[in-house]
Parts: C-alpha cells; sequence; structure tokens
C-alpha cells in the first residue's frame, strides 16, 4: 500500500516509522525513504543561488499538500491500514504505539519490535503571512471542523510555527492528528503479529504547549519545540525582534492568540485518551503492557545510546563511534552494522547541542558522526557551525559531518540525499545481530544509575 496523499513524507512520524519498518525488512533508509535515483538531483541544489534553494525547499513540501476542501475526506482508518502493511508479516515480542521519537527507532531496532505512531502531519494547502498566526488558525477553522467530524477517534492539534517553519508556513499549514483510539487496523495488527501474551509498549511524550481551543477535539498550536521558547512565541524577546526585523517582519513579536488551555504537544507529545484504549484491549486480549514515559523528545536519547554500548559489549564488541542524528535523519541499519552508537537530536537548535554536549561531558568516543537536518531557515535558538565543529573535536579520533556541505548550512538540501554514504563509507562491517529482549533490556536498565526525565513502567 503507497503512502496516502494525505500524509506528509517529509514528516518526524512518517520517516521514522518507515525507517523502522526498513530496518524490520532488513533494509538501509536511505535519502528518508526517496528512489536513490533521485539522489544526483537533490545534491545538484547547492549549486543554486541561496534564494533558490529556499524555493525548492519550499515547493518539495507544497508538492505533499492537499487542499482544504480535502481535508474532509481524510480517513484516519486508511492512515493506520498503510502503517501496519508497511512491517513484514510475522509475529513479534512487542510492539511500540505512541510519541514519535529518533531514540525509539533505535530501542525498535535493537527489541525487533514494530511502532505504531499516535501522531501524523497532513500538511494542508494555506498561504498566509509567516508572523500572522492568528490568520493561520482562523483559515484552519473550517477544514479543521471537517476533518475532526469526519474521524470520531482522531483529535486534530492545527500548528503554526513562524520560527523553525519559516518558509514552509508560507504555503502550507500544519495539521497534526492524533490517534484517541487504537482503531480497527491497529487493533488487527496487534492480534495478528504481536505473539501470544507479548508486550506493547507505550511510547509517552509529556511535553505540552499552551493551545487555543476551536472546538471538539480540535486546539491551535502557536509555536513549536526547538529553539524560541513558548514564552517568546506568545510575549516576545530581543532575539524574536531581531529575527524577525533580519527576515523583513512587518512586527517585531508575534500577536498569537491567548491559549485558553494545555495540550500535548502537537508533534511530540502524547495523547492520554490512546493508553486507556491499549490498557482496554491488552486486558480482552492477555498482552502485557509497559510505558516508557519522558518529559522531552530527547530525554530518550543518552538511554538508548548507553544500551547500545552495553549491547556492543555484551558482544564483544568496541563502542567507540558515535552517531548523532537530528529531527528525521535516523538510520537505524547502518547504525547497527557500523558498531555506531546512535544519539538523537529533536532538531538543530542550541537545546540539542546543550544535549549532545551533556552527553559528551563524562563519555568519550574515538569518532564522531554528525547529522543536521536542514530547514533552510536561520531561525532563533540556531547555533553556528563553529559550535557543531566543537562536538566533533570532542572526538579523541576524527570527527565529520554525515554528508553535510558546511558552508551551505542549514540550506543544504543535498545533506539529506549524502548522510547515509557518510555511515556506508565506514570500513567496520558487522552482522546483523539477534534481537535484545525484554529482559535484557531490564538487566540494562538494573546496571544503570537512571536517567532524568525518564521512567520504565508497568501499566
Amino acid at each position: 500500500m503507497s503512502r496516502p496523499r494525505e500524509v506528509a513524507g517529509f514528516d518526524s512520524a512518517s520517516a521514522m516509522m518507515m525507517a523502522t519498518a526498513a530496518f524490520l525488512r532488513g533494509q538501509p533508509f536511505p535519502a528518508l525513504g526517496n528512489p536513490p535515483m533521485l539522489k544526483p538531483l537533490v545534491r545538484s541544489t547547492r549549486r543554486l543561488p541561496q534564494r533558490a534553494r529556499e524555493a525548492a525547499f519550499v515547493a518539495g513540501g507544497a508538492a505533499e499538500t492537499i487542499s482544504r476542501r480535502a481535508a474532509s475526506r481524510v480517513q484516519g482508518e486508511r492512515i493506520s491500514q498503510w502503517v501496519c502493511e508497511e512491517y513484514p508479516e510475522r509475529r513479534y515480542p512487542a510492539v511500540a504505539i505512541g510519541s514519535a521519537n529518533g531514540a525509539l527507532v533505535h530501542l525498535c531496532a535493537a527489541l525487533d519490535m514494530p511502532w505504531l505512531p499516535q501522531t501524523f502531519l497532513i500538511p494542508v494547502r494555506q498561504a498566509v503571512h509567516p508572523d500572522d498566526p492568528v490568520a493561520a488558525m482562523d483559515k484552519g477553522r473550517e477544514p479543521g471542523r471537517a476533518l475532526v467530524a469526519s474521524n470520531p477517534d482522531l483529535q486534530l492539534h492545527h500548528m503554526h510555527d513562524a520560527n523553525q517553519d519559516r518558509l514552509m508556513v508560507r504555503a502550507l499549514t500544519y495539521f497534526r492528528v492524533k490517534r484517541r483510539e487504537l482503531g480497527q487496523a491497529y487493533e488487527r495488527f496487534l492480534i495478528e503479529r504481536l505473539a501470544p501474551g507479548g508486550t506493547i509498549l507505550i511510547s509517552e511524550c509529556r511535553r505540552t504547549w499552551g493551545t487555543s481551543a476551536l472546538g471538539e477535539r480540535h486546539v491551535f498550536q502557536h509555536g513549536a519545540v526547538g529553539g524560541a521558547t513558548e514564552e517568546e512565541f506568545h510575549r516576545g524577546s530581543d532575539r524574536v525582534a531581531e529575527y524577525l526585523a533580519r527576515y523583513g517582519s512587518p512586527v517585531r513579536r508575534w500577536d498569537g492568540p491567548e491559549p485558553d488551555s494545555v495540550s500535548p504537544e502537537a508533534e511530540w507529545g502524547f495523547a492520554p485518551a490512546l493508553r486507556e484504549d491499549i490498557e482496554r484491549f491488552a486486558r480482552e486480549h492477555g498482552f502485557r503492557v509497559r510505558r516508557v514515559v519522558y518529559d522531552e523528545p530527547a530525554s530518550l536519547s543518552p538511554l538508548v545510546a548507553d544500551l547500545y554500548r552495553w549491547w556492543y559489549r555484551q558482544r564483544n564488541m568496541p563502542a567507540a563511534r558515535l552517531f548523532v542524528e537530528s529531527f528525521v535523519i535516523v538510520e537505524p541499519y547502518w547504525a547497527l552494522r557500523t558498531g555506531s552508537v546512535p544519539f538523537w537530536m529533536t532538531f538543530n537548535a542550541e537545546e540539542s547541542l546543550a544535549a549532545v554536549r551533556d552527553y559528551l561531558s563524562d563519555r568519550e568516543f574515538d569518532q564522531i558522526i554528525l547529522a543536521l537536518f536542514q530547514n533552510a531557515v536561520e531561525p532563533v535558538g540556531l547555533p553556528g557551525i563553529d559550535e557543531w565543529y566543537e562536538v566533533l573535536g570532542r572526538a579523541r579520533g576524527a570527527g565529520w559531518f554525515a554528508g553535510l556541505s558546511p558552508q551551505h548550512h542549514p540550506r543544504d538540501m543535498g545533506q539529506l540525499a549524502s548522510y547515509d554514504d557518510a555511515l556506508r563509507e565506514v570500513p567496520a562491517r558487522y552482522p546483523l545481530p539477534g534481537p535484545l529482549t525484554m529482559t535484557d533490556l531490564d538487566r540494562f536498565l538494573d546496571s544503570a544509575d537512571g536517567y532524568q526525565g525518564v521512567r520504565f513502567a508497568p501499566s
């Protein structure tokens, strides 16, 4: 089954799900799952002037939009069916369900575990000025109302981020839908593919955001995780004013709707109604339920990276190469084939830089490979390229960027067609191992000192 027309291929949930499914098929995930024949074309964008590269970036996103009228024809079950059909038809010891997370992709690879996302992005064609969130909200009311009415098992988080998504929101708006119930496709998958007595692992990111209620199961979120803080989106700051001036905006702070509620963050947060339905289903069918609950999207990253270090040592392998991933750039197959320790960053913003620096503060690696997602914007909270070079300089041996042309950062679209080549060029090769078990995971957790903002718990 091909990806439904309404689902964005450039979104975190879609890319991470496809990367997980590719690994479980024994395959890599090159160029975000796009055809390899397109790689030369994407790399050739480096020869374009800056404005043309930005335009190409927006055109790629706009090509995946649906019309406002088509929002009423979105079918949540069709999206779920596509997810289920991506995975090989066999029994699995565990299945993860819930929040998107790059570190979770590597946990799924280690545990031979599919992941069924709760959240998906539906990009809707809509033209507004990026610095007018109220207009974006108002234009999204009617198509949002129609989408929610057609899908009683979904809730809609309409998101507008004029910081990281400044270019994209000129041409489209971000409708993120979250499952409130498993639905027929996910239930059928669990019955047919989850081993009797197997484990459902719920991925629960607790990140929230202030929202404006627009109707039943429908909220508007001004701003998003990455660079600018929630306070800055609603109250402004000197660096927001500088950013807006730099981009020639007529305003010096965003005048968005005042939040009247707090909701799970649109892209990363977990909507708890789904947990209740999973627990009901598990009781009826004799499955176990575990939860991994974490405060921020990247909170899980140090734990998973250390799990891989522990796993490699159990296999008498070196654990001296760190592969730092960013946003949708995740490659579980080549991480394991090259014996690289995966550390996932939410984005390329200052919080992500701080997270990887903190991880390296008491751990050493001979080699560091760094992938920086490119979004063609210089937003609030974007570290300079020299700061990323400093991260690479922490390697005891060599550090390098994964396919990035540093002089084009953050507008190097060619990097999206090159990051996987950087891993394949690593000469080390190891066979894909047999998977870890939940017992192995518990052994590792028992031996660790604990990780801030993360807990594994029974339901």
